[in-house]
């Protein structure tokens, strides 16, 4: 049995995780938030006070972690840390800048490189992240580069933190999708590129089933109405 591989990258902000879920769901596809693989790393460095920009002490700290993702019944990816789910608490506001910080550090694209890719030699997967088509499967059957202008993209995210109860600035979002877009491209390991096989798609101004649409035209156009199976 063939298993199909579809990378979607792009700058923070983009839905990527929220429109590769809903098309592996769609599809009957293995979703892979890699960003929550990084958030995992970042999470633990911050735990342990130490800058994740510091390559030493990042790369230091490696060995001590035993990250593993799950899938419930519901097939949702769930991340573990030493055995303790973090799947929410990733996701605060201040994890996502050491993830970003993290992401950089050549020792922790290669820690994290072999979890991922095994995922795709088993599984119809569809993959986010910032270099899946480039460097994780550039031999992927279709690859997506999913964008949205910064002021879009930022108050996407805005609106996200408000409604997870976090009270945060909309300039203040809108300075760190800037900056994370500029530390994202301009890192030495995996920037984040567009891949030259790659589709450009931009949601600026389209909804989020109007997003959904969009995507679901190229994979059908590309690999037809498959169905996956997970494993």
């Amino acid at each position: 049995m063939k298993h199909w591989g579809i990378a979607i990258d792009g700058p923070s902000g983009a839905g990527k995780s929220t429109l590769a879920k809903r098309l592996a769901q769609e599809l009957g596809f293995l979703y892979v938030d890699t960003g929550a693989i990084y958030r995992t790393v970042g999470l633990a460095a911050l735990r342990r006070g130490i800058d994740a920009a510091d390559g030493p002490a990042v790369t230091a700290m490696l060995p001590e972690l035993v990250i593993t993702i799950g899938y419930g019944e519901d097939g949702l990816q769930h991340m573990a840390l030493n055995g303790e789910d973090v799947t929410a608490e990733i996701r605060r506001n201040e994890v996502s800048a050491c993830a970003s910080k993290a992401a950089s550090i050549p020792a922790v694209r290669g820690f994290l490189m072999e979890m991922q890719r095994q995922l795709a030699r088993e599984n119809s997967v569809i993959m986010d992240g910032r270099d899946i088509g480039t460097v994780v499967l550039p031999q992927a059957d279709l690859k997506i580069f999913l964008t949205a202008a910064p002021e879009e993209r930022a108050r996407r995210r805005w609106e996200e933190l408000r409604e997870r109860g976090q009270q945060v600035e909309l300039d203040q979002v809108l300075a760190e999708v800037v900056e994370r877009d500029r530390r994202d491209r301009s890192r030495q390991a995996a920037p984040l590129r567009q891949a030259k096989d790659a589709v450009l798609a931009d949601t600026t101004g389209l909804d989020l089933e109007e997003s959904f649409q969009l995507l679901l035209e190229l994979v059908r156009g590309r690999i037809g109405c498959v169905k996956g199976e997970k494993g």
